[in-house]
């Protein structure tokens, strides 16, 4: 009976059995017919690219495909990004009358873009108040669409207001005095003709008779026999809205580096630098609105130069500190640091003044520059295998071998103007093997850079503030490993460092007039302690009166380092001068290897 069940069971309904055979064999049609219409489009694909590739169009000769037309790479100009034989597709350019259609930028739109765009590309103070001065400008121009000369003058009026408000104290001779007589006049002019062309080309006037005058308000430019750098750029500025205006073409500005190294001898500018570090950076605005006058008040607290500019999404600070990071916390509370520049004006300053080029934060073009020459990496931490570690910076293949004798665990180049950045000095310090970090500067422009370190990592840091490479080694020789209190070890070394005066021989590129003396280009010039000692075409004589001083002085120790390209022979006559000069001293010339300075001499 079950099995009587069974085959009642697989023969019962031959209807649906047919009907899921046809279901299935009509499921089979339509798989068959998508895949060769598939293959269909894709063959007529390939013709038509085929087509395309290798035949041109009437017109330009471009293949176009659906108004998408193809290029093909000719040459190695894009490369890397696109190499010679790459295919390009490119849906081509509207119709001119197309682009045409869209809506002109208003006076106002115009105005706030350029206020901007000034503002965060602004350097220095002439830089931040020339975007002030637009600041203002955009201010009067809101809502407009267009202006005659009573608004363009009141405009530059309120430009001016902003800018002497932004500025704590407002030095005359500069852009502010350019800008405040132009737009005084253009007051005048606008009552007189209300054209605007012709306010601007009073105002333009006026501001060129001012800028000539700013040669003798303010002495820092009398000094150097040039005007003022943030007026002049602020009347060219002028001076092309008053071409777009008439229509004219605005003519390429092409600069002269070597006209413009002949208008300025920096290096005659002997003004007294009271703040180290010449900070400049942006802040984006977060949270609700804030009043940044009580930031105001505390970075003048801290430094001088101070200039504040501000749009409505972001603000730009310009001040002299001898605490950057303070400044930068500060500022921080009012939002999202963006970009920020630190640069030492007191090392620019030494530099210029002995002729040599005064580097600045917008050499660094790349990371490598900015961590001292070497390519970036990802960051190496040493694990503790010793209680006391030590970092100096030098260059010089002979002052490095020198540190290392002495014990020193890693080496910070210094670079020709031994001014490392925090980053760099940082990196050694985590390399080192040690709990705690001593950290030799040997140079007094980057002591506080060093300082910055401290905190920033896991191991203690001590920074010993010695101010050159002869102090540095010295402080070395007076390490007591043995001792338990690191701040015994770091007093030491600091009292030991002070003992020694350094001694810089090098050469003037140019003529000048620094500290009392006249220099004369290819004079030797010889620097003790930070100061210009003596200078002249005679090295021998100059070391002669170098030992003299040092003889007086009661010197028991006189080290000579050599620079890189001077001779053995030669370094043993500097050795034997000073030995007959200064008899009761022991005096022993060593290779430094160093650049820019033919001699570094340590007295103790």
């Amino acid at each position: 009976m079950k099995k009587e069940k069974e085959i009642a069971t697989q023969t019962t309904n031959p209807e649906e059995e047919i009907q899921v055979i046809e279901e299935e064999s009509a499921g089979k049609r339509i798989l068959n017919t998508v895949v060769n219409v598939i293959l269909v489009l894709a063959i007529a694909l390939a013709a038509m690219c085929t087509y395309v590739s290798y035949v041109s169009t009437s017109g330009n000769g471009v293949p176009s495909l659906f108004g998408i037309r193809m290029f093909s790479i000719q040459t190695e100009s894009m490369y890397p990004t696109l190499l010679p034989g790459d295919l390009i597709f490119d849906q081509g350019i509207k119709d001119p009358a197309e682009l045409r259609k869209g809506e002109p930028a208003t006076l106002d739109k115009a105005a706030s873009t350029t206020a901007s765009a000034l503002l965060r590309g602004a350097r220095g103070n002439s830089g931040v108040i020339l975007s002030l001065l637009f600041r203002g400008m955009s201010k009067i121009f809101k809502g407009m669409t267009e202006a005659d000369g009573i608004a363009l003058a009141d405009a530059m009026n309120e430009g001016v207001t902003t800018a002497y408000g932004a500025v704590m104290k407002p030095a005359e001779g500069t852009v502010l005095t350019v800008s405040r007589l132009a737009a005084q006049r253009a007051i005048e002019a606008s009552e007189e003709n209300n054209c605007a062309e012709f306010v601007l080309e009073e105002a333009i006037r006026a501001g060129y008779e001012t800028l000539a005058e700013t040669i003798e308000m303010n002495p820092v430019l009398k000094k150097a026999g040039v005007v003022d750098a943030g007026g002049k750029g602020y009347l060219i500025i002028l001076e092309g809205m008053l071409r777009a205006l008439r229509g004219e073409e605005i003519p390429e500005v092409v600069e002269d580096a070597e006209e413009g190294k002949e208008k300025a001898d920096f290096a005659m500018l002997d003004e007294e630098i009271t703040f180290t570090f010449d900070t400049v950076f942006i802040v984006r605005k977060s949270g609700e609105p804030k009043s940044l006058e009580p930031l105001r008040t505390y970075l003048d607290s801290i430094g001088d130069s101070l200039v504040i500019g501000e749009d409505d999404e972001c603000f730009k600070v310009h001040v002299h500190t001898d605490i950057p990071g303070y400044a930068l916390s500060e500022a921080q509370k009012y939002g999202t640091l963006e970009l920020a520049k630190i640069e030492n004006m007191r090392s620019q300053k030494e530099a210029l003044a002995a002729g040599r080029e005064a580097h600045s934060a917008d050499d660094l073009d790349d990371e490598e520059l900015m961590l001292g020459g070497e390519t970036a990496a990802e960051p190496e931490f040493a694990p503790a295998e010793k209680k006391y570690g030590f970092v100096a910076v030098c260059v010089g293949a002979g002052l490095e071998e020198t540190f290392r004798a002495l014990g020193v665990d890693t080496i910070v180049s210094g670079g020709q103007t031994m001014n490392p950045s925090t980053e760099a000095i940082l990196q050694e310090i985590n390399r080192t093997p040690s709990e705690v970090v001593f950290v030799l500067p040997n140079n007094k422009n980057i002591v506080m850079a060093a300082q910055q370190c401290i905190g920033l990592t896991e191991k203690q840091v001590i920074v010993v503030p010695t101010h050159t490479v002869p102090q540095g080694i010295t402080a070395m020789v007076s390490v007591d490993p043995d001792e338990e209190d690191p701040q015994v070890i770091a007093d030491t070394m600091a009292e030991a460092a002070a003992t020694v005066s350094t001694a810089q021989v090098t050469y003037a590129a140019r003529n000048s007039d620094f500290d009392g003396f006249e220099i004369k280009e290819g004079d030797y010039l010889v620097l003790l302690d930070g100061k210009l000692f003596g200078t002249g075409p005679d090295l021998k004589v100059l070391l002669e009166q170098l030992g003299a001083h040092a003889a007086e002085k009661g010197a028991e120790f006189i080290n000579i380092y050599t620079g890189e390209g001077v001779s053995e022979s030669d370094g043993a006559k500097a050795e034997k001068l000073f030995a007959s000069v200064c008899p009761d001293a022991e005096v022993t010339a060593i290779p430094g290897g160093q650049s820019v300075y033919y001699y570094i001499i340590s007295i103790e």
